[in-house]
């Protein structure tokens, strides 16, 4: 009788479970990110579209090709003919090669408000040897709501203390971190000291702050001194944090510096040249005053979040605005950046307003495609649509950068069709059904 009560308790259990499961099944349905797109097993040609280069070049009305993700041919006419091949009509649409976020902690932050999801500090002054990639989220439920604004590539970068860690570039359709890296450990970042003196009662004096500032940049001086000597010598035992300049020093990883100040830039500059290094500036918010210094070192600028204020109370009130028409016109390669992860999906926003104060559209493609690739090193492979370069692209059914036309329909990397559904469409289409019976 005792075993027969066991059966029926477990049975019991059992049942409930299941329809607790299957309560559930619809929000987890709901909720879950889609999945990778498959590999691409047949030859596809798309004609009629209105064809974005990437490098300053449009095609009207041209048809792309492309086979086992890599592009066999753009051309500005329809010429293709073949039985054996896909064809996609985009007649009056747009292909733009996929954008590219430079300097986000997408992947590495869900939840702002909840510290458990944010993976993207670490404690201490020095953490060269902290590398982004391995804390990459691949299934962020944020990445799919970037990507249907055409961003299909990131740099995930690290943040906080002197030296933040190495960055890695990736593609953001993929299940784990291994398959997203294109380009693993691409740069070291430094947040180089702030050199101007604050006014204010709540300041440090003026000779305090001054000190403090040449302490900071003597402590880098050091650490890049001892890890050229760890470098060039046969160290006994493994360094990480000395470890991760051995690249840098060998030319193979770039240094990525966050500054903003003209002063500060200069210095940074001037710093990394006694060590035979050309940075890449981040922020750059007084860039404008520097060009030529920035042109004769070949130093290039990541400009962040030109949907901003000005830096200084004297600064023109559209001047974020035109800061890539400035560089563009100096001769500074630049690329244009925004901050943290969900803003993401505003990049092309940004280049479009650059649009506005001067920039050309094809201009503004390039600042966040293929000057993003030169910038980070990806360019011979991706950032324009060019033969023999990945099937890295999307179809657009307005202009990319008005956000009243821009509607991405189709995406592909490496030639694999993303699935362009996303938490925010499935809310939008949930509560329009509730709403309008729609």
């Amino acid at each position: 009788m005792m075993n027969n009560f066991k059966k029926n308790l477990v049975s019991i259990c059992v049942g409930e479970l299941l329809s607790l499961g299957l309560l559930l099944l619809p929000v987890f349905t709901f909720s879950q990110s889609p999945e990778p797109g498959m590999p691409q097993t047949e030859t596809i040609v798309i004609r009629g579209a209105k064809i974005h280069l990437g490098n300053g070049k449009v095609y009207y009305k041209g048809e792309i090709l492309f086979s086992n993700g890599i592009i066999s041919s753009v051309d500005s006419f329809e010429q293709t003919a073949n039985a054996n091949y896909k064809v996609i009509n985009a007649n009056g649409k747009h292909i733009y090669p996929g954008l590219i976020a430079p300097n986000t902690n997408l992947g590495l932050n869900e939840i702002d408000a909840v510290r458990s999801t944010r993976d993207f500090n670490e404690t201490g002054e020095n953490n060269a040897g902290v590398r982004s990639i391995i804390a990459y989220n691949a299934e962020s439920k944020v990445t799919p709501t970037v990507r249907s604004n055409g961003i299909l590539l990131a740099q995930i970068v690290p943040s906080g203390g002197s030296i933040s860690g190495t960055s890695s570039v990736v593609n953001l359709d993929a299940w784990n971190w291994e398959d997203a890296a294109i380009k693993t450990d691409d740069a070291l970042h430094i947040n180089w000291p702030r050199m101007s003196v604050q006014r204010g009662w709540w300041a440090e004096p003026g000779d305090v702050e001054k000190l403090q500032v040449e302490k900071e940049i003597n402590t880098l001086e050091e650490v890049f001194d001892k890890a050229k000597t760890y470098c060039a010598g046969k160290p006994k035992e493994l360094n990480l944090k000395l470890e991760a300049f051995r690249e840098v020093f060998s030319g193979k990883r770039k240094i990525f510096i966050h500054t903003d100040g003209a002063r500060e830039i200069i210095s940074a500059v001037q710093f990394m040249q006694k060590f035979k290094i050309t940075p890449v500036i981040v922020g750059g918010n007084e860039s404008h005053l520097i060009t030529g210094f920035l042109k004769a070192q070949k130093v290039a600028v990541i400009l962040i979040r030109t949907h901003n204020l000005p830096a200084r109370p004297e600064d023109d009130i559209d001047l974020p605005y035109k800061l890539p028409k400035i560089l563009n016109d100096s001769g500074v390669l630049y690329c244009i950046a925004d901050v943290g992860s969900w803003q993401q999906r505003n990049l092309p926003f940004q280049a479009g307003t650059s649009v506005a104060y001067g920039l050309t559209t094809e201009q503004a493609l390039m600042s966040v495609s293929g000057n993003t690739a030169k910038i980070l090193g990806i360019d011979s492979k991706y950032g324009t649509l060019e033969k023999n370069k990945s099937a890295t692209f999307i179809i657009c059914e307005g202009d990319l950068f008005d956000v009243k036309t821009s509607k991405v329909s189709r995406a592909w990397i490496d030639g694999r069709e993303l699935n362009l559904d996303n938490t925010q469409k499935q809310l939008d289409l949930k509560y329009r059904k509730k709403l309008f019976g729609e």
